[in-house]
């Protein structure tokens, strides 16, 4: 499929979020020009989009401008799968694995806000099952040097890790432990906790297993199972009705197709739930974030799915310190708290999260971590166009999303690909940030 038969599908960007929705208040869409983007250079999302699509390398795409809490451009483009020519429509489903942790991070912080727990509080106080944990050091295992806190979980310095990397001896446990095997989260941290540290706790950034241990303590201070806190103090009040960990039976229809590299050939192919070999390797065994009906282990570190109007309310509410349309859901002192990097200059990193690596040379240049967030600390460094103390994060598959408080700018896009491409995310900001006509920095 060319350019011109793709661009055929892509400018809904004007009435598309309103039809998903009657009854709700939808986000406004307006003229670009009135907030100081042009609507030409805009145009410049879809047909970058659509180049990916007709190289073969992403099957379809959504993607989402706004500025000062209007959308400016919306826009699909390519199909819903490699091998079903079917347009890519609007309300379609997405696994957005690692966005996930954005709405951990702030339910956990809701209860930040009402004094629940602390920055300094161990995390054995909720989650006794890691009160003795070891630490593996060169070999041997140690007591740690200090207690593993709430800001290390929330940060990444927990020293906890995922079980990417089979020749990294700790990592090599994870993969043994099947953790996302695990019944529900009570289960997983007792594997959790049978597993030795990578370092010791604040020693270094390292991408992990943390964020799922956060929404065990949401569980736990709540009192409420962690799936339906989020229903009821997240997805409720910002009307992201079609977010959640299980995609309903008369829903699966919307639900995309994840897709894989053939390392062979190099080609994209859908991806078979009995095969999943990218998930396998990852995750012991076709479990969490692979079985998307029989959900049991709510795994606030990837496991929800969602729409791009979903994600984009989630994204504005976040950039509008924490209230959409009326409904609060964080004070925006706590928003701009989370959205500060909060990693000392002295922090090494180790470990990709697949975020990171694809617009920082090396580690940590020009890049930070919140709580909950990545933060862009210098674009310079980086050698892509943005604004220093944007915040973002993605997901396995290919979503994205970044807020950037100085331009006052929401950017959320979709696809279904594991691992994505190294050059998509940094070519999306260069095309919604040209598009910038009257510049806030």
């Amino acid at each position: 499929m060319k350019n011109t038969a793709i661009l055929g599908l892509v400018l809904v960007s004007m009435g598309a979020l309103t039809a998903l929705d009657t009854s709700a208040k939808e986000i406004e869409k307006v003229r670009p020009e009135s907030v100081g983007m042009s609507s030409e250079r805009l145009e410049r999302v879809a047909e970058m989009n659509a180049r990916y699509v007709d190289d073969g390398k992403i099957a379809g795409l959504l993607t989402a401008v706004l500025r000062d809490g209007k959308i400016v451009h919306q826009s699909a483009v390519g199909t819903k799968s490699i091998e079903d020519d079917t347009p890519l429509e609007m309300d379609d489903l997405f696994r957005i694995y690692s966005m996930t942790k954005p709405i951990t991070a702030v339910a956990a912080m809701q209860l930040y806000e009402q004094g629940l727990f602390h920055m300094n509080d161990p995390v054995a106080k909720f989650v006794p099952e890691l009160a003795d944990v070891k630490v593996y050091v060169d070999g041997e295992l140690e007591d740690a040097k200090s207690a593993m806190t709430m800001q290390d979980l929330l940060a990444h310095t927990s020293g906890l890790s995922y079980g990417f990397n089979p020749r990294d001896p700790v990592d090599e446990q994870y993969i043994e432990a099947e953790i996302f095997s695990a019944q529900d989260l009570d289960d997983f941290a007792a594997r959790i906790g049978k597993l030795p540290l990578m370092f010791h706790p604040g020693d270094r950034w390292h991408y992990s297993v943390a964020v799922d241990i956060t929404g065990l303590v949401v569980q736990r201070v709540s009192g409420q199972p962690f799936d339906e806190y989020l229903q009821e103090h997240i997805f409720d009040p910002l009307d992201m009705r079609d977010t959640s960990f299980a995609v309903p039976e008369d829903e699966l229809h919307r639900f995309l197709p994840n897709h894989g590299r053939n390392p062979e050939t190099g080609k994209i192919e859908v991806m078979r739930m009995e095969e999943a070999p990218e998930t396998e390797d990852i995750l012991g065994q076709c479990a969490a974030m692979c079985d998307y009906q029989n959900v049991t282990l709510f795994s606030g570190g990837g496991g929800l799915v969602s729409t791009l109007r979903d994600y984009v309310r989630f994204a504005e509410a976040v950039r509008n310190g924490g209230e959409l349309h009326g409904k609060r859901i964080l004070s925006p002192k706590t928003i701009k708290y989370m959205a500060r990097n909060h990693l000392p200059a002295s922090i090494p990193s180790r470990g990709g999260s697949g975020e990171q690596p694809l617009l920082a040379g090396n580690d940590l240049n020009g890049f930070g971590f919140g709580l909950g967030f990545g933060v862009v600390t210098d674009t310079t460094q980086q050698g892509v166009i943005g604004s220093e103390g944007q915040y973002y994060w993605g997901g396995a598959a290919g979503t994205v999303f970044w807020i950037d408080p100085v331009e006052d700018i929401v950017v959320v896009s979709m696809q279904q690909l594991m691992g994505g491409w190294p050059s998509y995310r940094p070519d999306l900001r260069v095309a919604a940030y040209q598009a910038i006509i009257e510049s806030r920095e």
